[in-house]
């Protein structure tokens, strides 16, 4: 199929939905202007060679019947160029699901999808799976863990300092650019993010928040994404001066956590220019990492 075989796909679905979901309380398109630049491509039978310029975006919200009582369900749709030949980037929010549930939710979600919607339109199948298997997992969230037993101080779990070294083979969408940001905030994490081809985050604080940021990330659609390189350190352990390290503040090596742009440039503006990655990496003492990631020495 060509590109503009898959943005006529990608129109129809959407136009369907408007009219399956009328209203801003369940559809919110939050890109209009890549809708109109979609319709615009499409109906002035653009060159099949290249993608539309944006990416359609959108809000379907539901609201659910669960345990005698309403749940809402937000699903956040983005449509990647290539769409239906590949999976949409498909995220779920549900009020009623703690994190653990909810990315496990996420996960069943993206097998079904992978499974059974390959190369067809699937968002309202999507939807539809949502509202069948939804209260299986709420049933999960509601089941009451029992109190542990406190454990003498001596065999408490040691906390960690963790830094997350994470790859992928590309990171362009807006939605996921705004997860990588948000979920770094909520969490409290530092380091940063670089979009583009390739796509490079880094993440570091209390190992438990770092591990939930993965486990977030990892299961949206990605073509490749891995932990690259990982770096745990115990808070006790001593340090050169042979005092023990108190805070996980005292092995930050970044400040707060940001998106991170070095000189845009490409055909799509999507690749960044290594050499000044290079020089933000050996500023903040990790240039080591930069030939993990490459496999050649900076400069």
């Amino acid at each position: 199929m060509s590109y503009l075989e898959w943005a006529e796909s990608q129109l129809a679905e959407i136009e369907l939905l408007t009219s399956m979901f009328p209203t801003l309380d369940e559809l919110e398109l939050t890109d209009q202007l890549a809708l109109a630049e979609l319709r615009d491509y499409v109906e002035s039978s653009a060159s099949a060679d290249s993608p539309p310029p944006s990416r359609p975006q959108f809000l379907i919200k539901q609201k659910l019947d669960s345990a005698n009582t309403e749940t809402e369900v937000i699903m956040s749709c983005a449509y990647p160029s290539e769409y239906p030949c590949v999976l949409p980037e498909i995220t779920v929010r549900c009020s009623s699901l703690n994190r653990a549930q909810q990315t496990e939710l996420q996960t069943h979600l993206n097998a079904y999808l992978t499974e059974n919607c390959q190369g067809e339109v699937c968002v309202l199948s999507a939807v539809d799976w949502v509202k069948d298997n939804l209260q299986v997992f709420v049933n999960k969230s509601l089941l009451v863990t029992p109190v542990p037993k406190k454990e003498p101080a001596s065999s408490q779990p040691q906390e960690v300092f963790s830094r997350l070294w994470i790859y992928s083979h590309h990171i362009y969408n807006k939605s996921k650019r705004k997860n990588i940001l948000e979920w770094s905030k909520e969490l409290c994490l530092s380091g940063f993010s670089m979009p583009g081809k390739p796509g490079i985050v880094c993440v570091e604080g209390p190992q438990s928040a770092c591990e939930e940021f993965w486990s977030r990330v990892k299961v949206l659609t990605w073509k490749k994404i891995m932990i690259r390189h990982r770096e745990d350190i115990p808070l006790d352990r001593q340090g050169e001066d042979s005092r023990t390290v108190e805070s996980i503040d005292s092995l930050r090596k970044f400040t707060g956590f940001e998106e991170a742009m070095f000189d845009p440039h490409g055909n799509r503006g999507n690749h960044m220019d290594l050499g000044q990655l290079y020089q933000f990496l050996n500023e903040k003492g990790c240039c080591d990492v930069f030939q993990i990631y490459f496999g050649i020495e900076g400069r």
